[in-house]
């Protein structure tokens, strides 16, 4: 469990940084770990569609299993990372870094941040996991 401490985690196991004024969004080592190989990241909202905390934001397959992508904050999609599109494998190579799958302008970080866990708390709850 080494999440990075510069984010935010939902219970669904996706991460959230904020990078400026811009909120970047991807999927949690964890998840990447128990879904296996991805073999496609699709159903991505298009640039300029607002999002709120929750919705869907994509789809992802791998070799396992199917599974959805949610926003971790509600705002405004600025940038897909399409690299995902042609090579979903990034996600399981560097689901920190490279792998991140959007970028939005978000509308109230702060107090959604709120609402998510901090690196310590889901250290704990990816444990709990099993």
């Amino acid at each position: 469990m080494n999440n990075p401490q510069d984010r935010k985690y939902t219970k669904d196991h996706e991460w959230v940084r904020m990078d400026g004024a811009v909120a970047v969004m991807g999927l949690a080592d964890y998840a990447q770990s128990q879904l296996g190989d991805m073999v496609f990241v699709g159903d991505l909202p298009a640039v300029g569609a607002q999002l709120k905390q929750g919705d869907g934001a994509g789809a992802l397959e791998s070799v396992k299993a199917a599974a959805d992508f949610y926003a971790p904050i509600s705002g405004e999609v600025l940038e897909v990372n399409a690299l995902l599109l042609d090579d979903p494998g990034v996600l399981n190579r560097d689901p920190y870094g490279e792998g991140w799958i959007l970028k939005i302008k978000p509308a109230n970080a702060e107090a959604e941040q709120a609402n998510l866990m901090d690196a310590a708390a889901y250290d704990a709850y990816e444990k709990a996991q099993g």
